[in-house]
């Protein structure tokens, strides 16, 4: 499974991909208003940094705006996926971005009948919610798997970018349920590591070797 980061921030960024832990970044203009930089500034600096796809969101909501937008963020960088929403103008979007060699990642997908006509318009990734259905108390990770289902019946190539991640649970379910990519929040990530059997293992043999009197290093 790949692992997309969601952030603009770029330190956060960095940190992870120096553990090999960064296949791409997904930004959105929530993010980006967050990190309080210009979005061409901080995305070039995020696409120099990533060699994956970097996710840059259009705020048209109109198909022609949507593909003039979307075509001046592809300028920024050759690893920028232009983001439009599920909508028919998104797809309309979608489908010119494509033809014009850009990646696309559909975002705001809530549903297999969304994810089949984003696969159907080309698109590179199709990025489902399952944190945002979860809490309206549908079931986020069976639409991963119903996705997945479908996908592979019909040889489509979009993958499927498990978004809206909450936990770590979420990030292994998805794996298991075949997920090409999840995107999460930097602190998501860094949760991965965590079980409270390897601190209470940890803590018995830093206790142990402290008996010991001894040192690796003098």
């Amino acid at each position: 499974m790949k692992f997309f980061v969601d952030t603009a921030d770029v330190a956060a960024i960095a940190e992870l991909d120096a553990l090999g832990m960064v296949d791409g970044v997904t930004t959105n203009p929530s993010l980006i208003m967050k990190s309080g930089r210009d979005i061409h500034e901080v995305t070039r600096e995020i696409c120099a940094l990533v060699a994956g796809p970097v996710s840059a969101e259009v705020v048209a909501t109109e198909a022609d705006a949507m593909i003039r937008e979307g075509r001046r963020l592809a300028e920024i960088a050759d690893n920028i996926a232009v983001k439009v929403p599920m909508t028919w103008d998104g797809l309309k979007a979608c489908r010119a971005l494509r033809n014009d060699g850009c990646m696309v990642n559909v975002t705001l997908c809530f549903s297999t009948n969304q994810a089949l006509l984003a696969a159907k318009a080309g698109a590179s990734f199709i990025s489902p919610f399952i944190g945002r259905l979860d809490d309206i108390n549908l079931d986020g990770l069976q639409l991963i798997g119903d996705i997945r289902i479908i996908y592979d019946n019909y040889g489509f190539e979009t993958e499927v970018l498990a978004a809206s991640i909450r936990s770590a649970n979420h990030i292994a379910e998805c794996a298991k349920l075949g997920a090409d990519v999840a995107t999460a929040p930097p602190d998501v990530i860094r949760k991965l590591v965590q079980h409270p059997l390897t601190d209470r293992g940890m803590d018995a043999f830093l206790a142990d070797w402290a008996k010991t009197g001894q040192r690796i290093v003098a």
